[in-house]
């Protein structure tokens, strides 16, 4: 199947400069496309993760990528709706750079004849004088096409600075460069950016008199209408130490049936006949959630490698007693308690009962004392008999853990700190 025939059925290509005229131009040869993300956060989010795939088909597909982060670019951020951006100082840009610079690097392999390249716009943009910049980039910009960009009009009235509103010149000198250092004639990202992206694709018409070819893929929603790539803890994050594997495992094994077959076909490297299988597999057993994990697993795989997806995994199935709960490192551990409700507490003397208000699995003592009484009360997977017997430091994991369950599906953790 021809690349762009796996992109069309997998709905990633919402709006492009000519699909034939990119057809032929990829068929002729080698192409090198770009895509860049800015450092306006210490972490890229889940909603950046379809871009980082996308780039990955495409250099399996051929085709040469070069990744930029924008260090010039994150200094002043895309125009949003909400309002104007807050200035972070460059040292606090740059430190994000080397994070999202390093979080972007395992996505695509950097050997053989269309390695992918990592590139900066701080070198370029640097080396400009603001004079020049007016000169040789913005004489080229009709001010009546900038204002014609939907967030460009929302934000007249509340303001704009022109500092964001000169946004757009930037990112299409960027494409300019690309394509002036290293032959790039292609430029893809998320539907927001249509607007920039079209814009350098005119730029370098306009100053080079070359044809270069964009496309844009569609944002990602659930089908209820609800915002994609939030959790109940806030955005979901790339880095591990923001969201932990184990949240990030979680919350791709909930995606919900009605958009894990679309996700699937967005963020999986699986191909359409192996996808159609699942589907079918997932359809005749639908209490598995075999879609769900396989997706959970690919892109926890993907992002965080197999030994720690494989901790999670394990973490996920010892917290409801399918699993040995010592062998987990306490990390993972932690992790996995922290997502299901981690309760500190600081009393010596601890009792199953008390344990179990503290955690939330139980409303009151006296329900724990019921849930004991009729087998339902479970302290690190071994059933407890007597709700009043005090937690020995023994049976507490890396010595500070207990995981309190209640019945078959009802876990959360304390944590008992001396």
């Amino acid at each position: 199947m021809h690349i762009l025939d796996d992109f069309a059925w997998r709905g990633l290509i919402q709006d492009s400069t000519g699909i034939d005229a990119l057809r032929e131009h990829i068929d002729a040869g080698q192409v090198t496309f770009y895509i860049g993300f800015d450092p306006t956060a210490p972490s890229l989010h889940v909603g950046h993760l379809m871009q980082l795939i996308t780039a990955r088909r495409l250099q399996r597909g051929g085709l040469r990528p070069l990744l930029l982060v924008g260090g010039a670019t994150g200094q002043i951020g895309d125009p949003r709706e909400v309002g104007e951006r807050v200035m972070n100082p460059p040292e606090v840009v740059a430190g994000w750079f080397e994070k999202i610079r390093a979080q972007v690097a395992p996505f695509v392999t950097y050997d053989g004849d269309n390695g992918a390249v990592a590139v900066n716009n701080l070198d370029w943009t640097n080396e400009m004088g603001a004079i020049e910049f007016l000169r040789d980039v913005g004489k080229h910009f009709p001010v009546s096409k900038m204002l014609a960009r939907d967030v460009v009009k929302s934000r007249l009235e509340s303001g704009i600075s022109f500092t964001e509103f000169a946004y757009q010149l930037l990112q299409s000198n960027d494409f300019y460069e690309l394509n002036r250092r290293h032959g790039c004639t292609l430029q893809f990202g998320g539907s927001d950016q249509w607007g920039n992206i079209t814009a350098g694709v005119d730029f370098i018409r306009r100053r080079s008199g070359e044809h270069v070819h964009a496309f844009v893929t569609p944002l990602v929603t659930k089908a209820d209408g609800t915002k994609f790539g939030k959790s109940e803890g806030g955005a979901v994050w790339l880095d591990a130490e923001m969201t932990s594997p184990y949240a990030f495992y979680q919350f791709w094994v909930n995606t919900s049936d009605a958009d894990v077959s679309d996700y699937l076909k967005r963020f999986s490297l699986r191909s359409r006949e192996e996808l159609e299988e699942l589907d079918r597999a997932t359809a005749e057993k639908p209490a598995a959630r075999l879609a769900q994990k396989a997706l959970a697993e690919e892109l926890t795989t993907l992002l965080h490698g197999a030994e720690e997806t494989a901790n999670v995994i394990a973490a996920s199935q010892a917290l409801f007693g399918r699993g040995e709960l010592a062998a987990l490192p306490e990390a993972t551990l932690r992790a996995a308690l922290a997502e299901a409700g981690l309760a500190e507490i600081h009393k010596p003397g601890l009792t199953v009962a008390e344990a179990m208000k503290e955690s939330g699995v139980v409303a009151s003592l006296g329900e724990a004392r019921r849930a004991a009484k009729e087998g339902g009360a479970y302290l690190n997977n071994a059933r407890v008999a007597d709700a009043e017997a005090v937690i020995d430091p023994s049976d507490l994991l890396h010595g500070r853990y207990g995981v309190i369950r209640r019945g078959k599906k009802t876990v959360a953790g304390v944590e008992i700190i001396s």
